[in-house]
């Protein structure tokens, strides 16, 4: 071969590895920003046409968790500290699912049927989270929560860095 032949083979090589590459980088990309559906067995089925949470670049998006109980199906009827902790352990198994923790937590929405119950919530809430990084928030009280409940949390939380 002549050493513009080789030049040419060289130059071709180097156009098929960067398409190559590209495609790679294309697809890879799309992967990591499709909307992955969220489901565990260890937190209460959704009652609706909604998902457990949504995984999308690294976001993970959860619906609201009521204190159901996963072996029974049935609401926990106890106190507001018992019913808190009952969300947050269902709240805790889906972040379990995608390898997260409550250090992954990056915003929280309560929901209580009794802003009078607030610091009773707030307390039984506060034993998931260190203080130093407690995630953004805010508690809403409303009329009514599906199927009776007290409160509700959603969660969003991120992949760390």
């Amino acid at each position: 071969m002549t050493k513009e032949e080789y030049q040419i083979k060289d130059y071709n090589m180097k156009f098929y590895l960067y398409l190559v590459l590209t495609f790679f980088s294309i697809n890879t990309y799309s992967q990591n920003n499709m909307k992955k559906i969220i489901t565990t067995s260890d937190a209460p089925a959704p009652v609706g046409p909604y998902n457990q949470a949504i995984l999308t670049d690294g976001t993970l998006y959860m619906s609201g968790q009521i204190a159901m109980d996963v072996t029974t199906k049935k609401m926990i009827i106890g106190t507001i500290e018992q019913e808190t902790e009952k969300v947050m352990e269902n709240i805790k198994a889906i972040l379990n699912e995608v390898d997260f923790t409550f250090e992954n937590v990056i915003k929280t929405t309560i929901f209580i049927t009794d802003m009078q119950n607030f610091s009773k919530v707030n307390k039984s809430y506060g034993k998931f989270f260190n203080e130093s990084t407690a995630p953004a928030r805010e508690t809403v009280e409303v009329s009514a929560l599906p199927l009776g409940a007290n409160v509700e949390i959603s969660v969003i939380a991120k992949k760390l860095d």
